[in-house]
């Protein structure tokens, strides 16, 4: 009886006292809103900078519907969780950021906390925005704060329960959220530490060439080991990147400048929009960028290795499996071997259509003297096609490189509406075994036929950045 007493006390007790830890944990104050801030009052030098630094964040394409207004959020970001949707960060009073003072702006991307002290999703790559310094976080609240306020009230996010309860962010920040500035490594050059203070901060570029455990955090002891972004496959960006022709730091600028390489072709999917944005960076900040990154790869820092290389990857003798090295072990079963023959016929006959269809629709540009970024890639040179997940090659086979507006751009046709599940599988296998030497990938069918229904969900963006996705990313279907 004493102990059912004693039982009867402590449990509720201790409910009670976990209940007012978790709420310590996950109570944070809020900052008072203020009146909006006269864009006149900000120094034009600082706006400029900030400038730059929101087109290194890329912030326009997370906080943008496309063709909506600039920064005023609402845009559909697919999760394994559920979707959530981009804020408005423009300076409106009512929907947007527009009472938010300085100290609330900078506690947001330094500790993934609202203007009410709520948890932030880690949609918002607040874990490594953390690392940016007082000086910039004030330059992208003067940029932020001098754009035009747009009243938008984005949708409710579309999460389950208990995720769709802010406080469960706490306990996610627990176990995977270090906040702290960036602190340079005395080894290393001031031009290798302001790339990599770009690129890991700002820049987040580890936010989608990492790949992430089941609760939704970056992998970091796989730090830029490749990843998925939009349904796209993020490559590795270091040792383990699967390019022909490695990267070098002047190839690396060059492409993050331009968005395209002779040697790499040109960015598409999502980093169509990272390369399109870092044109308003500065030459010196896109040449740290890619010195930090060659780093991060092997590469010396070293010019590139110009055409020869090049032509020594496509003139080589083809290694790949074809036909011939499709043959089974000899067997000596009379029923087994007739099923092998059979199997062997069946491989060479979709080779063979593969051969036909390439000739057909790819050969004249992938074949062609038209340099890049207007003619099509040697496939010899392809990541795409040497990568270990052909994801890419499917999108770009399916829906190519939609023209941008008003400007000259790379341009392939899609051949979603011609090409069968089987003729792409077809078309992509003779691809791997014709331009390179690694296996067969695993899965296309299954890859093939998600990604042609939206099953597997893309988005799709040509040189301008303005997305045409072939599906509205992440939204409902209207009834």
């Amino acid at each position: 009886m004493a102990l059912g007493r004693t039982l009867g006390i402590l449990v509720p007790a201790l409910i009670v006292v976990g209940a007012a830890g978790a709420y310590a944990l996950t109570w944070r104050s809020s900052f008072d809103p203020v009146p909006r801030p006269d864009p006149a009052s900000f120094d034009a030098d600082l706006v400029a900078r900030g400038t730059q630094l929101a087109a290194v964040g890329n912030c326009i394409a997370c906080h943008t519907v496309p063709g909506g207004d600039a920064f005023a959020g609402g845009l559909a970001v697919p999760t394994p969780f559920g979707t959530v949707y981009s804020t408005n960060i423009t300076p409106d009073e009512k929907t947007g950021i527009g009472t938010w003072s300085l100290a609330a702006f900078r506690r947001s991307l330094h500790d993934g906390l609202d203007r009410d002290g709520h948890h932030l999703y880690p949609a918002f790559p607040y874990d490594q925005f953390t690392l940016l310094s007082d000086n910039d976080v004030e330059a992208l609240y003067a940029y932020l704060m001098t754009r035009r306020a747009v009243e938008n009230q984005p949708p409710p996010n579309e999460l389950p329960f208990p995720l769709n309860i802010r406080a469960t962010v706490a306990g996610w920040k627990l176990l995977f959220f270090d906040s702290g500035r960036f602190a340079p490594d005395p080894g290393k050059s001031d031009q290798w530490n302001r790339g990599a203070y770009l690129a890991e901060g700002l820049g987040h570029c580890g936010g989608c060439h990492t790949p992430r455990n089941a609760l939704g955090a970056r992998e970091k002891d796989e730090a830029w080991n490749g990843g998925m972004a939009e349904g796209w496959t993020a490559y590795p960006i270091n040792e383990n990147s699967p390019a022909p022709i490695p990267w070098s730091a002047d190839a690396l600028a060059f492409y993050l400048r331009n968005g395209w390489h002779q040697d790499h072709g040109v960015s598409r999917g999502p980093m169509a929009e990272v390369t399109g944005n870092l044109g308003r960076l500065s030459d010196e900040g896109v040449e740290a960028i890619a010195v930090y990154t060659a780093s991060r790869m092997g590469a010396p820092e070293v010019p590139d290795a110009g055409p020869a290389l090049a032509a020594s990857v496509i003139e080589a003798p083809g290694e790949g499996q074809t036909s011939d090295t499709q043959t089974q072990p000899e067997d000596t079963d009379e029923a087994q071997g007739q099923a092998s023959g059979t199997q062997a016929q069946s491989e060479d006959a979709g080779f063979a259509r593969g051969a036909e269809i390439y000739a057909a629709a790819c050969a004249s540009c992938h074949e062609g003297d038209r340099p890049q970024p207007y003619g099509g890639l040697d496939f010899h040179l392809s990541t795409a096609v040497n990568a270990s997940n052909p994801q890419n090659i499917v999108i770009v086979t399916f829906w190519g490189l939609p023209p941008a507006d008003g400007m000259a751009s790379a341009v392939m046709p899609g051949f979603e509406g011609v090409l069968s599940d089987l003729d792409t599988i077809n078309l992509l296998t003779y691809l791997r075994r014709e331009f390179t030497d690694k296996p067969d990938w695993e899965g296309v069918g299954e890859l093939v036929t998600a990604t042609r229904t939206g099953e597997h969900p893309v988005s799709v963006r040509p040189a301008d950045m303005i997305e045409r996705a072939p599906r509205n990313l992440g939204a409902k279907e209207e009834p």
